[in-house]
């Protein structure tokens, strides 16, 4: 309602008193504004903020509420200089203003004429301009109704084409019979910058200012066309289905422009195919490849094929080879600046260079590390490539169970790859790398295949040179390629792979290795992994062997590297805390302050002699064990019951054992119908852990014998053997793992068969040196050394000696033993 009453009150173009005062000149209050132009007939809403605009509003607002509005050249500039606003203006009338919180004001302006500015001066802090208003508008003649016509009409094309304009909106805002506010109207439309607007706002001339309106709306019509044209010609290009093909052919065209066409990228690659050094066949193989590959269109999905089989052919190296370090000497500083002991794999090494420097193209040779997890395996493997100068690459075996893992996909497969023994070598980049094949032991096989039959050709020295990829379909030589596979077991692993490798044991270490190896690598990495240095941490030679002794049970030393990473990073804290000074020395005595309370006990596995209790000693995959075996006697029908998850051969162990026993009954003072009257239960603890293997043969007689006879064992003795039904100890594998895990267990006796003695030269002097070692041939000479006491001998028929010596004495052994 305000605003009309405004209009009322101030008509513009009916005033007869503003008619014949157009040429006088005026005093208005001036304000200068910014990155917009206010034309006349035009209705446009602003806020004002900067003081001087607020001062020249409120003298308008106290007067007629005229006010003259001019655009200044730069917005950036806050308070202008009269020579910086343009001359030529709008007189305006404030219809509407609303004070904001924040101090400054909105106001609505109506534009009511144009003017020119004729002296600005400053008055109170705002500008006070003199202005002479335009002179009285024209007759309409038939120019200008000419003009209109033509202005109307491109301003209607404008509209239509300008998608930002509301096309209702400002056709309702041109219906006028006055030219000059027709022209005023479409000029404050237009999407204009602001000196062309201004350029119109300028031209006081009607006629000449709708002929400027009709030469800027022939040019925009013309933009806004071309632009529409070619939206609609990119549109419909992107909508074919040859858009891609388009596109490529566009950028060939740029690059024949450019001396870097299709032919180029053809004849590079043919030069990349006669400089790789592939054998004769590969090549012809390659060329013909390449020839395919030109004849075929660029965007059908067989040249992307082809083109993808030449990048692997040129990836994989033909005939680059890694320069050798062949000198033992240098070999062998590297080999002992890494790994402690290991002599024979050591010496193994040397021999292979040895054999280099006289030879000069040997066979590759193919090693396999089999060990515990934790004794360097695939650390060897890394210290061999650094020992020989040549690149190292690893794939690991674990959970493989498909076939083209090692010898790839057919190219008719989409996204089809060689195996990883071909990408293995295009990652070392030399044809003569060493080649791990970590956990070799832990292959599958399915449907898919048996991977470990395709490493037959791999592994195969006499095979290799003509290794044939799937992918590939070309012959690949890998013979100069040094492979080493590592293993937990070797059962696992079938046995035509083994016979295609030479292998080499690593057993675990004794106590004495394991502290060097602490002290010579593990405390250094880890004081380095926590940022430690000697003066914050020192371990002493009692803290490691007390940490060996009671936190860790293992056959390499991965634990004890795990235990010394733990007392460093609370060291580390300490250190955090108190200052870069802090100094810890571990010892034996404070290591529970840093680990806790022992997790294994510096003891022998039994504290006294028991009643059918034998310490046995077996093989695992992670080392050697202990292995104790309980025998009870309850009445019974001659039932015997094995119990602790023990395997088919570790039963038909204990078959045979029972049954020797009975054949002995007369030496141990029993019945020969003795089993009649009782059931005899076997037991292994650890129940949840799988057992199986004949070597705890002679430790399941001599429990037996001891729980028949009554007489107890001897705990500070252990043993291990396969037993047969006539008595006779037969030879175990994996001696010095389980000496090695009685040793740790504190025990350093040990009974074991007499054909093990070959395997003496294999144990550690320190080993053999701690170790009281009995050489046994048969049961009989197991139970003297065993059995508490001697054996009762009965020359005649005895009588039920089984009822007043077994079943009527307390049952003793298992109750009675400690926990451990």
């Amino acid at each position: 309602m305000p605003q009309h009453r405004r209009r009322e009150r101030n008509p513009v173009s009916q005033s007869s008193k503003e008619s014949r005062e157009r040429n006088e000149l005026r005093k208005l209050p001036m304000m200068p504004i910014r990155d917009m132009v206010i034309f006349p007939h035009m209705m446009t809403p602003f806020v004002v903020g900067r003081e001087s605009s607020v001062r020249a509003l409120e003298e308008a607002l106290n007067g007629e509420r005229k006010i003259f509005l001019a655009t200044q050249h730069d917005a950036r500039v806050d308070e202008p200089r009269p020579e910086e606003i343009f001359q030529v203006g709008t007189v305006g009338n404030i219809v509407q203003s609303v004070r904001m919180p924040d101090g400054n004001i909105k106001v609505l302006v109506e534009g009511i004429e144009r003017a020119r500015a004729v002296e600005i001066s400053d008055a109170d802090g705002f500008f006070v301009a003199t202005v002479k208003v335009a002179k009285p508008l024209p007759e309409v003649t038939p120019q200008i109704e000419q003009l209109v016509q033509r202005v109307t009409s491109l301003f209607e094309q404008y509209v239509k084409l300008q998608q930002s304009l509301n096309v209702e909106t400002v056709a309702s805002a041109i219906r006028t019979d006055e030219p000059s506010k027709l022209a005023d109207t479409i000029a404050a439309n237009l999407q204009l910058e602001v000196p062309d607007k201004q350029e119109l706002l300028d031209i006081f001339d009607l006629p000449e200012r709708l002929l400027k309106i009709a030469d800027v709306l022939d040019i925009e019509i013309e933009k806004l066309n071309m632009d529409r044209s070619i939206q609609s010609r990119v549109k419909r290009q992107m909508e074919r289905a040859q858009k891609e093909y388009y596109l490529n052919e566009k950028i060939k065209a740029i690059q024949k422009e450019l001396g870097r066409g299709e032919k180029s990228e053809f004849d590079e690659l043919k030069k990349k195919i006669e400089t790789a050094g592939m054998p004769k066949d590969v090549f012809e193989k390659a060329i013909q490849e390449l020839k395919k590959l030109e004849a075929m269109p660029p965007m059908s999905a067989e040249s992307t094929v082809s083109r993808n089989y030449l990048d692997w052919l040129l990836a994989v190296p033909w005939k680059k080879k890694s320069k050798e370090t062949r000198s033992i000497d240098h070999a062998e500083k590297v080999l002992n600046a890494d790994h402690y002991g290991l002599e024979k794999i050591k010496e193994r090494i040397l021999e292979f260079l040895a054999v280099r420097q006289l030879v000069k193209n040997p066979k590759g040779s193919i090693l396999c590390f089999v060990g515990p997890p934790g004794v360097g395996k695939t650390s060897l493997g890394m210290s061999i490539a650094k020992a020989t100068g040549r690149k190292f690459v690893r794939m690991s075996l674990g959970g493989v169970r498909d076939e083209a893992e090692i010898r790839g996909h057919r190219r008719t497969y989409i996204g089809a790859l060689p195996g990883q023994i071909i990408q293995s070598m295009k990652k070392a980049g030399t044809k003569n790398p060493v080649f791990m094949l970590d956990e070799v032991d832990k292959m599958a096989a399915d449907f898919r295949g048996d991977p470990s039959s395709a490493l037959l050709e791999v592994l195969d020295p006499e095979q290799n040179h003509s290794f044939q990829d799937h992918y590939l379909d070309v012959e690949y030589d890998l013979s100069q390629v040094l492979f080493v596979a590592t293993a937990n077991v070797l059962h696992t692993i079938p046995p035509a792979l083994q016979d295609r490798m030479e292998v080499l044991r690593l057993h675990g270490y004794t106590e004495a290795e394991k502290l060097e190896i602490a002290k010579q690598y593990l405390v250094k990495k880890q004081r380095d992994n926590t940022g430690l240095t000697e003066k914050n941490l020192t371990f002493t030679d009692g803290a490691l062997t007390e940490m060996i002794r009671s936190y860790t049970r293992e056959a390499g030393v991965r634990n004890l590297e795990r235990e010394i990473g733990n007392v460093c990073r609370k060291v580390a804290r300490r250190v955090v805390k108190n200052g870069a000074k802090h100094k810890e020395t571990l010892t034996a005595e404070n290591l529970p302050d840093f680990l806790g309370v022992p997790k294994f006990r510096d003891s022998m596995v039994h504290e006294k002699n028991e009643v059918g209790l034998v310490n046995g000693l077996a093989w695992t995959e992670v080392g050697g064990s202990i292995l104790q075996t309980e025998v009870q006697v309850l009445d019974g029908k001659g039932k015997l019951t094995t119990t602790g998850q023990l395997g088919d051969v570790m039963q038909e162990s204990a078959q045979a054992a029972l049954s020797y026993v009975r054949s002995r009954a007369h030496h141990l003072g029993l019945p020969r119908d003795f089993y009649r009257n009782v059931d005899i239960h076997i037991h292994v603890p650890e129940g949840a852990i799988p057992k199986d293997g004949p070597s705890a043969g002679i430790t399941l007689a001599t429990a037996l014998a001891s729980a028949l006879a009554r007489i107890p064992v001897r705990s500070d003795l252990a043993m291990t053997g396969e037993v047969t039904l006539r008595g006779k100890v037969l030879a175990i594998g994996g001696l010095k793992e389980k000496l090695l895990a009685a040793h740790r267990a504190g025990i350093f006796e040990a009974i074991l068969p007499v054909d093990n003695q070959k395997d003496l030269p294999d144990l550690p002097d320190n080993l053999k040196s701690a170790m009281k070692l009995h050489f046994v041939d048969s049961m009989d000479e197991v139970l003297k050394l065993a059995l508490e006491a001697p054996l009762p001998e009965l020359r005649d028929e005895a009588p039920d000696v089984l009822e007043s010596s077994v079943l009527n004495v307390p049952p003793s052994g298992v109750e009675q033993r400690p926990h451990q």
